[in-house]
């Protein structure tokens, strides 16, 4: 199903509307919050299997995949419901006055940043879009929320928005809380980022899309954060010791991670790096094998698919370029084909096309010659989400550099595991150095996303009673506060 483009006159009626909205939403408790939260994830139960299946006929996706998710999508609504009633992302930061030392009476504390408009993720419809963690880590910041659906899954989006629309006025909360608009078009993207009362964007997607939305940000006579979730190869680097004892079970394991979800998924691992010997030559043979075996899947929409496949043939077609092994199975329309290819060293620091993401099935493995040339390959990697180091403990004792360096590049390092797989947690970091996202010091996954949303306001010799409830002396948020640097939940 396809809906119109909202129009400019509708955009700007539903931005003042979200203004409108504003003083009231952020004033509401941290316990209305987190009902509304929780209430829009039971919305997406009640759903039922309708939604399940408009979502099967709109992404490819299997049932059991879009089931998952929303689950997933309902335990990230919950997450940041508890999040937001705990209090510890207001940060509350008190130091009382001492008239001995003439110091006044500071109280600081992080508040709601304004309407935020959050654009709608192609490969993952429930969980980063209408209903996902930015707009769940939006509302509980107390900040309104405007949805662009994402055009591959519209009406998927549109439902979910429905559920989210009741909920918002069975709380009794005004409509402007939470709006939705579709558009195609790069037209209805830049009315909303551009829009005045728009305080903060947040995307997932492509590099391109991201970058156009953070330039005209930053073009706006007052400047915006935008913080998008772009591109990211997630490179993994195969340790000697490890490739030794584990080559096999290593060619398995990457297997799997690199066709999951026929590769769409943006912590796919899109680059295998290690030192050239047997375990390396093993371990290549052994996971050509395995991309043999494994099926084309249908890709989310002919776009994507689309544009896999003009990568994959770019990529394939450098003069340095080996293809090592592509599925056995005849694709069919939409489908993306797994495949490995790879490179010397040498070729990756001398080619910058080999250092660029392609969305799908696709790994390119590196042949380092020596230690030099691995950590010399880390250090010209761009800003990434995840790395990921197969080692032993004797790896990590011998190699410092690298261990170093690849702290430089990612959010998330990982030991010996694949980077697919986001664990929605508070400890958890979905975010990287430029391009990876727009900013490397914010999460897109775990309670702490929600800072992304507000800023810090301090008060300084102000009335207790006419304090947010989170700085009164007496604490009745029973939250956790830095009171003259001692954390502690006692009144004052």
């Amino acid at each position: 199903m396809t809906f119109p483009d909202t129009s400019p006159a509708e955009i700007n009626r539903l931005m003042q509307e979200a203004w409108q909205a504003f003083p009231l939403f952020r004033n509401t408790t941290l316990k209305q919050r987190a009902d509304l939260m929780r209430a829009i994830a039971h919305a997406l139960e009640a759903a039922g299997d309708e939604l399940i299946h408009i979502a099967m006929q709109e992404t490819n996706l299997p049932e059991a995949r879009l089931r998952n998710e929303r689950a997933r999508t309902m335990f990230q609504l919950t997450s940041y419901a508890e999040a937001c009633e705990a209090g510890h992302w207001l940060e509350a930061r008190i130091d009382t006055a001492n008239a001995e030392k003439g110091d006044v009476d500071v109280r600081k504390l992080q508040v709601a940043i304004g309407p935020v408009v959050v654009f709608g993720a192609s490969n993952f419809p429930f969980a980063y879009s209408t209903a996902g963690g930015d707009t769940a880590s939006a509302l509980a910041a107390g900040c309104p929320v405007i949805v662009k659906a994402h055009p591959a899954h519209a009406e998927t989006s549109e439902r979910v928005a429905q559920a989210i629309v009741s909920a918002v006025a069975a709380a009794g909360l005004p409509a402007g809380v939470f709006a939705h608009v579709h558009g195609a078009g790069f037209e209805t993207g830049k009315a909303l980022v551009t829009h005045p009362y728009t305080r903060a964007v947040g995307f997932t997607g492509s590099y391109g899309g991201g970058k156009a939305l953070f330039d005209w940000a930053n073009q706006r006579k007052v400047p915006i954060p935008v913080f998008a979730e772009m591109g990211s190869i997630n490179p993994v680097f195969l340790l000697p010791d490890k490739l030794e004892i584990s080559a096999k079970e290593l060619a398995a394991q990457l297997a799997g991670s690199i066709t999951l979800g026929t590769g769409q998924f943006c912590t796919n691992p899109g680059l295998i790096l290690g030192i050239e010997g047997e375990g390396l030559d093993l371990f290549i043979k052994e996971l050509g094998a395995a991309i043999e075996k494994a099926a084309p899947g249908t890709m989310l929409h002919p776009g994507i698919a689309k544009a896999y496949g003009e990568k994959r043939s770019a990529a394939l077609g450098q003069s340095d370029v080996a293809t090592i092994a592509v599925s056995a199975a005849r694709p069919g329309e939409n489908q993306g084909v797994p495949t490995i290819a790879s490179a010397t060293a040498e070729a990756f620091f001398n080619n910058p096309l080999l250092h660029q993401e392609v969305f799908g099935p696709y790994s390119l493995v590196i042949r380092c010659r020596n230690a030099e040339e691995l950590v010399k390959a880390a250090m010209l990697l761009e800003g990434q989400l995840t790395t990921s180091l197969m080692a032993t403990e004797e790896d990590i004792a011998q190699f410092p550099a690298l261990v170093d360096a690849v702290q430089d590049i990612c959010g998330r390092l990982i030991l010996n595991g694949v980077p697919t797989g986001v664990r929605v947690s508070l400890a958890m970091q979905h975010g990287g150095p430029f391009p990876a996202t727009t900013d490397s010091r914010f999460t897109s996954v775990g309670a702490d996303g929600i800072k992304r949303w507000v800023r810090p306001l301090a008060y300084q010799s102000w009335l207790d009673a006419a304090l947010p409830d989170a700085l009164k002396n007496s604490n009745p948020l029973g939250i956790w506060r830095m009171v003259n640097n001692l954390l502690t939940r006692d009144g004052i």
